[in-house]
């Protein structure tokens, strides 16, 4: 069995199904084809506010027939692999599907082998992450009894690089609440070097550190999670070894002598076996190493790292000019996130329109704009905005909400993640609406 489209897309998440819209309602296109084995499709960003209790998990689903453009043609089906030089996409059961122009949006995949253990570990016991489970998170939070709370991520790139965090200031919250937090550690491990890329961000961050009393461990690259001793294992990325070892202030003291690996320092469980260094914890928040899917990693698409090799302003790809790439899956050196692709979308959408029109690509370029709505407490929020150089571009749009200052913390801007954001989302994004 084969088929040809004038438009295959690959992929009906956000950028999928956002691409998909817009070509046909906006610029009239009809041979749009979708290629999505799915039911359901998830508003995932409010994945951190039902790890939180705040949000109800059924609201976040959809089924898939509800968001797909009824004019596509949806190929109920899975794509695997490519044949770049004759215009063909491979898949499961449908055969091979030819194009004239191609959009690659996958998203992305995880690979538990990155971190020996964590997928054994992972979504059991006190073991949970946002990005897999929220109501395993929610249970895991309410059901805290004390200890050291350890949140982490691994190094690869994720989903939303704040997530992370987000859920580490709303259980801090809740431990309060629910009479905990005075004998708990709230730890927050990460391989970067700073709270936030964004200064004007990080700034706001820091302050929200100190007045949740959160121990911050800078250089910690995680490399294992043991679950049965409830180890969490890292590297240190920065080197402050002697024959091999990690210099440490005494035997049981994780005090490291160099002050830029640590802020707030919290005298929590560690365990020292050779370079590797080895938290204690009685719960564990982290997102999962993240690749790309299987059939794209392992295609002549990529670059080095694995990631869709695309030009960063117009997402063209670099070798084949009728394949199109964007959102996570794509090489784009910016934040992988919904806000990113609601900007990305419309520049795809207009080179494609373009190509089959005039036979040339049109002007709009993506200076990397990507935002990050980093909760930091129930009714508090702060809407990081920022280009592929870190500078803060708050949107002009946020002063019609009363917000002036989008890089400090507003009860607004928790109302716009909970509410304005979610209804966005289904009744704009999703119908191929701008935003």
């Amino acid at each position: 069995m084969s088929s040809h489209h004038q438009i295959l897309v690959i992929g009906g998440g956000t950028a999928g199904i956002m691409v998909a819209s817009q070509l046909i309602k906006q610029k009239k296109l009809r041979d749009v084809a979708v290629i999505e084995p799915s039911d359901t499709h998830y508003y995932q960003p409010a994945w951190t506010l039902v790890g939180a209790g705040t949000y109800d998990f059924d609201k976040t689903a959809r089924p898939m027939s509800t968001v797909m453009p009824k004019e596509a043609t949806w190929i109920k089906d899975k794509a695997t692999g490519f044949d770049p030089e004759n215009n063909i996409v491979h898949t499961a059961t449908q055969g091979d599907i030819s194009y004239d122009y191609l959009v690659v949006v996958p998203g992305l995949a995880y690979d538990y082998s990155l971190v020996p253990g964590l997928g054994e570990a992972m979504d059991k016991g006190v073991v949970c992450s946002n990005y897999t489970d929220p109501k395993h998170t929610w249970n895991v939070i309410k059901n805290f009894k004390g200890g050291t709370a350890l949140f982490t991520q691994p190094t690869t790139p994720i989903k939303c690089g704040g997530a992370p965090q987000k859920i580490m200031y709303l259980a801090e919250s809740h431990f309060r609440k629910s009479g905990v937090r005075d004998k708990t550690d709230v730890v927050f491990a990460t391989s970067g070097t700073v709270i936030f890329g964004v200064k004007e961000v990080a700034k706001t961050l820091m302050e929200v550190v100190d007045r949740k009393d959160i121990n911050l461990r800078f250089y910690h690259k995680l490399v294992a999670v043991d679950g049965d001793k409830k180890i969490a294992w890292y590297e240190l990325g920065k080197d402050i070894t002697a024959g091999g070892c990690v210099v440490m202030a005494g035997e049981d003291d994780d005090r490291l002598l160099d002050d830029s690996f640590q802020y707030n320092y919290k005298d929590v469980k560690v365990t020292v076996d050779g370079n590797r260094y080895g938290i204690h914890y009685d719960m564990l928040h982290t997102a999962p190493p993240s690749v790309a899917p299987e059939f794209v990693k392992n295609s002549v698409l990529v670059n080095d790292a694995g990631w869709l090799d695309v030009d960063h302003k117009t997402m063209q790809h670099t070798k084949y000019p009728n394949i199109f790439g964007l959102g996570d899956v794509a090489a784009l050196p910016t934040a992988k996130t919904g806000a990113a692709i609601r900007k990305q979308v419309p520049i795809v959408v207009d080179n494609i329109d373009k190509l089959i029109k005039t036979k040339s690509m049109g002007s709009k370029a993506y200076n990397g704009y990507s935002s990050c709505p980093l909760v930091t407490d129930y009714g508090k929020m702060v809407l990081a905005e920022f280009d592929y150089n870190n500078n803060f571009t708050p949107d002009p749009k946020l002063k019609q909400m009363l917000v002036f200052d989008s890089s400090k913390e507003h009860w607004r801007l928790w109302m716009l993640k909970k509410y304005g954001l979610p209804y966005l989302y289904w009744n704009k994004m999703m119908k191929g609406q701008d935003v």
